[in-house]
């Protein structure tokens, strides 16, 4: 069946139109009262195929032909309301899904952020330590005071000639100057050194210890640190101790005993604050005694072991240590 044609369909509806708007004239002339109840009935009814005429010549609804018949409110309407076409489900997903991403971007920025500022503490709070250890050498008596000496003399000849470290040297001439005894200088240079006195015990013994090695006293310094060690293994300072106890022995030409503290207090306990710097010493003491290999192998761990140390604060030591020896691989 072929659709429709307006014009046709128009030209047939004009006669049946003309038809009806002369019934409408009829039915407004003068009539007796008893017949204009049925004359107002007719007039609607003629209204209303109008109407109808009008849907069949115009169909589609539009608002510039007729108005719609029923409202929201159910009164007549001289307006035409357009519609705003609602969103989709894929519209929603997607408006979704982009601000997913902006708050992902968020929180990688922040974590980035965040990741830094820990790093930049941990540099700082080693650096706070590392002052705080030599605070313990540099600060300065009060005003007008003089130095009161140790009641515990170190530097005499029993103490020297039997330190608690148990370790010696193995040099004729160091066992003799130990058997010898120091000298009046020595004795009296040592005894400026004061020994703190605070509510920790522990600290105490160490910082003693840490000012007779940064004064180069080393065999009094040994002896100190072997005793904090022996006397307080859960404090904690320990793993600064072991690792000083190292340093006082390689620092007074003594690699071989530096070796095996430094190998110590890497293996007690591996995070510890300076188990990094005894394994790094320990290289250190290879490469003095003439042990390239285990040299390489000291300084490959402690880069392996702790990348954040050999590219921070221990990366001028490593570098150093690692252009003193030629390690394969």
């Amino acid at each position: 069946m072929s659709p429709r044609n307006p014009l046709t369909l128009f030209s047939k509806t004009v006669p049946a139109l003309g038809a009806l708007v002369c019934a409408a004239v009829v039915a407004t002339s003068p009539v007796p009262a008893a017949a204009q109840d049925n004359s107002e009935a007719r007039l609607r009814r003629a209204e209303a195929e109008i109407r109808a005429l009008q849907r069949a010549v115009f169909p589609g609804g539009d608002g510039r032909f007729f108005e719609p018949q029923i409202t929201s409110d159910g009164a007549p309407s001289s307006t035409v309301t357009t519609r705003t076409p609602s969103t989709t489900a894929v519209t929603d997903i997607l408006a979704r899904l982009d601000a997913i991403e902006t708050q992902l971007q968020r929180l990688t920025a922040l974590t980035e952020e965040n990741t830094n500022a820990l790093s930049n503490m941990e540099l700082r709070v080693a650096a706070l330590e590392e002052q705080r250890s030599a605070g313990a050498v540099t600060t300065p008596s009060p005003s007008g005071a003089t130095p009161q000496p140790s009641n515990e003399p170190i530097a005499t000849n029993s103490n020297l000639a039997a330190m608690s470290d148990g370790a010696s040297d193995g040099s004729e001439d160091a066992q003799s100057a130990a058997a010898a005894g120091p000298s009046a200088e020595r004795l009296a240079a040592v005894q400026e050194i004061t020994k703190p006195q605070t509510d920790d015990a522990g600290d105490d013994e160490y910082s003693y210890g840490f000012r007779l090695w940064n004064a180069g006293f080393y065999p009094e310094a040994r002896q100190q640190l072997a005793s904090y060690v022996e006397g307080y293994p859960d404090h904690s300072q320990i793993s600064y101790g072991r690792n000083l106890l190292g340093r006082a022995f390689l620092d007074d030409g003594m690699p071989e005993e530096a070796a095996r503290w430094f190998l110590r207090n890497y293996q007690a306990d591996r995070t510890a604050r300076r188990a990094p710097d005894s394994l790094l010493f320990l290289a250190e003491s290879m490469i003095a005694m003439g042990d390239t290999r285990r040299a390489c192998i000291a300084l490959s761990e402690f880069g392996e072991t702790y990348p954040a140390v050999a590219t921070g604060r221990l990366a001028d030591q490593y570098e150093s240590n690692r252009r003193r020896v030629t390690c394969d691989g």
